[in-house]
């Protein structure tokens, strides 16, 4: 019994004081489910208190007493009031939670009215991927968004060789925005998002996905209009090409040819950076072309910095759970000090 009161407990502080947190709504696409829970949460308290209270009542009612007799007490098997009762109200009483939530669930999913922003999310393993088809921009991780505008989630999963008949199914969730939508391979699911406050805020993939499930987090940001004007005008500027120091050998590594000395490690194999020549098209890995503005990396779990960046190139799988010996995730590329103070440099500087 102590065990569970302390699960209990945890498992209110924790949803009580948790970044992650459903019920600390942030948009209308939130507040909605949120506000339906709580008649329903009065609702089933109410059930659970007069169930047990029953229950209670006939075990210290009925109870086996030394002067007993061994008859039974007055049995109300057959009695036709009491079985239309206890049938009848239970089915009012979900009838009276079905229709609400069911015109909630499709109230939340139906294309929004009048302008909203659309977004493609591709859920990878183990971390996401955003495309913005207005703006014709890619991020990785971080989803940003304007305030007080509709937005329109175009889902779907791919493994890392973009190929949806290997791919795993997810489930796109940031609570203080959204409820859950399933995000599969071969098919397109939508969610609608919006935020009522400018910030940042913390999801997770919800659907277990495999080996670094618990790591592929997302970060929403919601900033103002003219704050997201400027991000998106940003994100469409080509990267940044250091002519000299050890930027500019960090970015002839990252694009080096195959028939060079880096050989299978060069970076460009997997990830993008877009020069501002060409279609953007993105590779198997994240794209990269404005790394160093986002606040962290590798399914938003590790805060963008020079420390963390260069242990993450020492050994990727070392800090995070993959399997690149099946092409999932990033291996372990044996890099040399110099290389990595060469790729750092260069990585900090796309911002």
């Amino acid at each position: 019994m102590t065990t569970i009161l302390v699960l209990v407990l945890g498992l209110v502080l924790t949803a009580c004081t948790a970044p992650q947190s459903a019920l600390d709504p942030a948009g209308p696409y939130a507040q909605e489910p949120h506000d339906l829970i709580r008649p329903v949460f009065a609702i089933a308290l109410f059930v659970f208190v007069l169930v047990q209270g029953l229950l209670i009542y006939s075990v210290v009612k009925f109870r086996k007493r030394p002067d007993d007799d061994g008859s039974l007490p007055v049995q109300v098997h057959g009695n036709t009031r009491l079985e239309i009762f206890w049938t009848v109200v239970p089915a009012l009483i979900l009838a009276g939670i079905a229709v609400p939530t069911v015109q909630m669930i499709f109230s939340t999913m139906d294309e929004p009215e009048g302008d909203y922003l659309t977004v493609e999310v591709i859920g990878h393993r183990w971390w996401w991927e955003f495309y913005y088809p207005d703006y014709d921009i890619y991020t990785a991780n971080e989803i940003v968004i304007p305030v007080d505008t509709p937005v329109r989630l175009e889902m779907t999963a791919t493994d890392p060789a973009r190929s949806p008949d290997l791919g795993v199914i997810h489930s796109f969730w940031i609570p203080q925005w959204a409820g859950k939508q399933d995000v599969v391979p071969g098919q397109t699911t939508f969610l609608n998002i919006q935020a009522s406050d400018t910030g940042r805020y913390l999801g997770q993939c919800a659907e277990y996905c495999g080996l670094s499930h618990v790591n592929m987090r997302i970060r929403g940001e919601s900033l103002e209009q003219a704050d997201f004007e400027a991000w998106v005008e940003n994100q469409q500027s080509p990267a940044v090409q250091p002519t000299d120091g050890l930027a500019a050998e960090g970015a002839e590594l990252f694009g080096a040819a195959f028939d060079t000395d880096i050989g299978q490690r060069s970076c460009a194999a997997c990830h993008q950076i877009w020069n501002g020549e060409g279609q953007r098209s993105p590779g198997v890995g994240p794209d990269l072309t404005h790394f160093a503005s986002r606040e962290e990396f590798a399914g938003a779990i590790f805060e963008t910095n020079e420390e963390n960046l260069r242990e993450w190139l020492r050994n990727p799988p070392a800090m995070k759970p993959m399997q690149p010996e099946n092409q999932v995730g990033m291996p372990n590329l044996n890099l040399t000090e110099e290389e990595i103070d060469a790729l750092v440099a260069y990585m900090l500087a796309l911002e």
